[in-house]
């Protein structure tokens, strides 16, 4: 039996929208995006035979749990789908994603519905702050801290800074970067944003600072927004290749994938890195057996790749931890030009989590869809040179969860 698991279609909600501002709560977001990815994947409602879903804290923004029983109440004919919730922080998405995978692949099911979902801007900014800092250890770190997100990752931008040494100017330029990636993507939350001279700097007015060295133009976006999802095992992918009257081997199929996690205090992870030569060896180990299970030779086989970046500083680590240039040198890359849309390998051509947005259940999904459009050759204005093979890196918490996927066409 088939082991292969492919991508029939999906769709995202526009991450510009404010529901509550429009008067739409979290089950209108759970049914556009349903609605949108059944039809864009080509597929009868009725045709979906399991439902995952990503979320993070949907109970703390809106006070609502139980989000598989949505499916039902989109569609009468899944009255009686089999659903479930996953959580695990800014990779709730992936986790929903390896989850349904694990269903096609032992024979369970033939075709499974995903959606990554979270409703964020209906509260202020220092109780979504609050809400999102459920994913660190409660009560143990970041407790003084205003905003404890960018605290926690300026720890990691300090620990960079010990060991190899950090430029500014090269965390200015990923956010500069994706930002620029964003306004082509017509999903993108901050594609229609102006930006002034001299932003993307230290600039202390034009870029203030959030907490230590971490600034305005370094994180990612708080962000509304929900994306979906639809997989099948072989036999429900060849079906669906006849009757559009394709090759099988033009849809996008999940190649590879890898999954890590890592203790959930910072500080442990580092001190176990301490004799290491990467900060998060179990960065590096998702990575790794992404593209080792699908394949391929070294990550450079690969023709890009959509990573977090909640932080600026974390697309730099994912720059060396992916492989694309030794432990600590991932100023090269950039200096390089290589990470840009037309570089030899781009990274974030959809804006990422700073320039598109970053829903957090939905984010693994999203770059999974993000991916499938670009093998598939369907990305649009944003669409690369080159990409028959993409690889997507998803962080939850301080990078306590992995997970990683290879998405391609062909053999």
């Amino acid at each position: 039996m088939s082991r292969d698991v492919y991508i029939l279609g999906g769709a995202q909600t526009d991450f510009a929208r404010n529901w509550a501002r429009e008067g739409q709560e979290i089950y209108d977001m759970f049914a556009e995006v349903l609605e949108h990815g059944v039809v864009a994947a080509g597929i009868e409602p009725a045709q979906i035979e399991v439902g995952h879903v990503g979320n993070f804290v949907g109970d703390l923004f809106t006070g609502q749990g139980l989000l598989g029983g949505f499916f039902g109440q989109v569609y009468p004919e899944l009255a009686m789908l089999p659903t479930s919730r996953h959580e695990a922080a800014c990779a709730s998405g992936s986790i929903a994603v390896l989850s349904a995978m694990r269903d096609i692949e032992a024979g369970h099911y033939g075709t499974a519905c995903v959606i990554g979902m979270e409703l964020m801007r209906n509260v202020n900014g220092r109780t979504g702050a609050e809400h999102l800092g459920a994913a660190r250890w409660l009560g143990h770190e970041a407790n003084d801290a205003e905003f404890p997100w960018p605290h926690m990752f300026d720890r990691i931008a300090r620990e960079y800074d010990k060991r190899y040494g950090i430029d500014s100017d090269h965390l200015n330029r990923i956010a500069e970067i994706n930002f620029g990636n964003a306004r082509k993507n017509p999903n993108a939350q901050t594609r229609e944003w102006a930006f002034p001279e001299g932003c993307f700097s230290n600039d202390d007015d034009l870029n203030p600072v959030i907490d230590g060295s971490v600034r305005k133009m370094d994180c990612g976006q708080i962000t509304d927004g929900a994306a979906c999802v639809i997989l099948a095992g072989e036999s429900a992918a060849r079906d669906h290749a006849h009757k559009l009257g394709i090759k099988l081997e033009d849809i996008p199929r999940i190649k590879g994938w890898g999954h890590h996690s890592a203790p959930i205090l910072l500080e442990t992870k580092l001190q176990l890195s301490q004799d290491q030569p990467l900060l998060f060896p179990h960065a590096r180990a998702t990575l790794d057996d992404a593209w080792q299970r699908a394949g391929f030779s070294g990550i450079t086989d690969l023709d890009g790749l959509e990573t977090h970046d909640c932080f600026t500083v974390t697309e730099y680590m994912a720059i060396d931890h992916a492989g694309l240039t030794a432990p600590g040198e991932s100023w090269k890359a950039i200096e390089e030009g290589r990470i840009a849309a037309d570089g030899d390998f781009p990274i974030n051509p959809s804006g990422g989590l700073i320039g598109l947005g970053h829903p957090v259940g939905a984010t693994g999904v999203r770059m999974l869809l993000d991916c499938a459009k670009q093998v598939g050759g369907r990305a649009g204005d944003y669409q690369l040179a080159k990409a028959e093979n993409m690889i997507t890196f998803n962080v939850g918490g301080s990078t306590t969860t992995r997970a990683s996927f290879v998405v391609g066409v062909g053999d």
